[in-house]
């Protein structure tokens, strides 16, 4: 929805070129319309202002970065490193230590941890080289295509604005003339307005004048 109704259009193929003091006097104008209107409140035809709403994990980056912390680099690989084991024991000692069980417990479950990671990292290593230079070479083409689209879109919008362009300034010139013209005539048009006003405040002058003779000859 416009904010304004009215237009304004500039011509600006046949306007002539504002000078240096015509762009001061806009700014005095501009600068005295801003000191009677309150510029911290907003114009009520304003939208509201966009609240975004980021996810959790985004909000959470995001005040990481306000407060100033250090960024995790990466994943904590430290857990897929080689671990050592325990204190071994004797299998009837273990029974009557259960701290070490749980250390044992704890043990095994980052060896599982480990090794599943390193069965998927295996996998997909084999995967990737099997597949992996098809799907970047698909890829490629893909985005190749991206590209050529919107080549084509923004060469389109180029010559859609030149056309425009062209049409403007042709239909600004043909009427360059007839502007001129109507600028002229308003410009006289005014000038005998003024003309008549100071032609009619003489002759009230004058009447006044004669009244207050006649007034002055009848006393």
């Amino acid at each position: 929805m416009s904010l304004i109704n009215e237009s304004h259009d500039s011509l600006i193929y046949i306007d002539p070129v504002p000078t240096e003091a015509d762009y001061v006097i806009v700014s005095n104008l501009i600068s005295d319309e801003l000191r009677t209107v309150d510029t911290s409140v907003t114009h009520p035809l304003l939208p509201h202002a966009y609240a975004p709403r980021y996810p959790e994990l985004l909000a959470k980056e995001h005040e990481r970065i306000e407060s100033g912390a250090d960024r995790e680099v990466g994943i904590n690989l430290s857990r897929y490193e080689a671990l050592e084991a325990p204190q071994n024991t004797s299998p009837n000692s273990d029974e009557k230590n259960p701290q070490l069980l749980a250390q044992w417990r704890e043990t095994l479950q980052k060896a599982y941890a480990s090794s599943s990671y390193l069965s998927w990292r295996q996998t997909n290593l084999g995967l990737l080289e099997k597949y992996g230079k098809n799907q970047w070479l698909i890829g490629n083409s893909q985005l190749e295509d991206i590209l050529k689209g919107l080549e084509t879109e923004l060469a389109e919008t180029r010559a859609q604005v030149e056309r425009i362009e062209y049409e403007r300034r042709a239909q600004q010139e043909a009427v360059s003339g007839e502007m001129a013209t109507l600028d002229d005539t308003w410009k006289k048009g005014i000038g005998r307005v003024i003309e008549t006003e100071v032609a009619v405040e003489g002759l009230r002058r004058e009447i006044v004048e004669r009244k207050r003779g006649g007034a002055i000859i009848a006393s």
